[in-house]
């Protein structure tokens, strides 16, 4: 298991918004040049894609922290800043998104080469020309870019396979890859050889179909005894399941009882009991094996049974037979229903509250972004800042909460303080 991780915790941020300039038109015979300063210019965004050459997610073991880069400052004459460059993470095909917080599936990349966008980056801030008007004609105050959050992700990989191989170890579902894919899985006669799904294509009569050799299940694997826990999200992708039973009984092991002890394992993990299933008796040329076989065809009930020799191939032609079959009645895979994500950006909403007798608090990434916008010595940009609080309704809330001319109200993250005025 060391080369190969299907789970991991990741940390991403968006870039940054650049911010808006302050600048005036400088010419030689122009007295008074006007406002000319451009906006800033946006952040990167950061985006996955479904990259089927990938198939662990390794990589995410040693990088957990992913950074877009940002949007460059505004400049004069109104020319926009530069906009970040997108971050672009490759993740193996099948690989699913988490937020952190919630635990909610946000995004399946399910399809090989679709780029898609998990954040976006931040708004490029406005430049001071934006702000002329016919009575404010050199306003000296310009607009901070969006400033993004950094959000915690957990990516999960599940393999995309039309056909899982499931089953006790030791049953041979390595062997049976082997044998009906050019897959070359370790095979040795001990239990949990396979330590990590393995992928095979099998062509069958003009037909191809992906099957994928999953860890071997066993007693308690759905609340995590052996290996099962960490692989059974791998069964959820597949169309087909292959039931894979030692029918020697070697290991004084009961293949009934392996065969309920499996399925119960499925069903207790989310109903996957209930998946199409076909149940393959494997080892049949070995000793003993014959008179075990009526009873598991018995326990199979109504499922499709073949009775096979992954070693000799007897059986094989007849087993594929019936996958071909049983597959062209079973619906195409699809992506998993993805949650809406809601991103959070630092200039979003406030709010105000009284914190003693005369003086009161207005925070929130709105206000930290307003202060960020305003020219503290200059009396045009403080008029505007004063107009912004009113046309946003924060006087009119304080007024709510009883703020009266010369109290001290406390702005932002930062605490500036201000006195109130109507």
């Amino acid at each position: 298991m060391a080369s190969f991780v299907d789970q991991a915790a990741i940390r991403l941020k968006a870039g940054n918004g650049g911010n808006g300039c302050v600048s005036f038109h400088r010419e030689k015979f122009v007295l008074n040049g006007g406002p000319d300063g451009g906006d800033g210019g946006k952040g990167g965004d950061i985006v996955l894609i479904a990259d089927h050459n990938l198939h662990t997610l390794m990589d995410f073991r040693y990088q957990t922290k992913y950074e877009a880069e940002n949007g460059e400052q505004g400049m004069s004459a109104r020319r926009t800043g530069k906009s970040g460059q997108d971050l672009v993470i490759r993740v193996p095909a099948g690989t699913i998104v988490r937020d952190k917080r919630t635990g909610g599936i946000i995004a399946d990349l399910f399809e090989p080469g679709e780029p898609r966008i998990l954040l976006r980056g931040g708004r490029g801030g406005h430049g001071n020309a934006r702000f002329a008007t016919a009575t404010r004609q050199a306003p000296n105050f310009a607009k901070p870019g969006i400033k993004t959050l950094w959000h915690e992700f957990i990516l999960e990989l599940r393999t995309i396979a039309d056909v899982g191989l499931v089953g006790f170890p030791n049953a041979g579902k390595s062997s049976l890859l082997a044998r009906i894919t050019a897959a070359k899985p370790k095979i040795a006669n001990y239990p949990f050889t396979t330590l990590q799904p393995n992928l095979g294509i099998a062509q069958h009569k003009g037909q191809s179909f992906a099957i994928a050799d999953i860890p071997g299940l066993i007693e308690k694997a759905s609340e995590g005894a052996g290996l099962g826990f960490a692989f059974l999200r791998h069964v959820e992708r597949t169309r087909l399941l292959l039931h894979v039973v030692d029918t020697s009984g070697q290991e004084a092991r009961d293949p009934v009882d392996d065969f309920t002890t499996v399925n119960e394992e499925l069903r207790r993990y989310g109903q996957l009991d209930e998946r199409a299933q076909i149940v393959v008796a494997n080892k049949i040329d070995l000793p003993d094996s014959g008179k075990h076989l009526n009873a598991l065809k018995q326990a199979a009930g109504d499922r499709p049974f073949f009775a096979v020799s992954a070693a000799t191939g007897e059986g094989l032609n007849d087993l594929l037979d019936g996958v071909v079959e049983l597959l062209s009645t079973l619906p195409a895979l699809e992506p998993i229903r993805e949650e809406e994500f809601f991103e959070e950006e630092r200039m979003i909403g406030w709010e105000a509250e009284q914190l003693d007798e005369g003086l009161f608090a207005v925070t929130g990434g709105s206000m930290d972004s307003l202060l960020d916008a305003v020219n503290f010595d200059s009396y045009q940009s403080m008029t505007w800042f004063h107009r912004t609080l009113r046309a946003s309704g924060v006087i009119d809330k304080l007024r709510e909460l009883g703020a009266r001319e010369g109290d001290t109200i406390r702005i932002g993250e930062d605490g500036m303080e201000f006195d109130y005025v109507e």
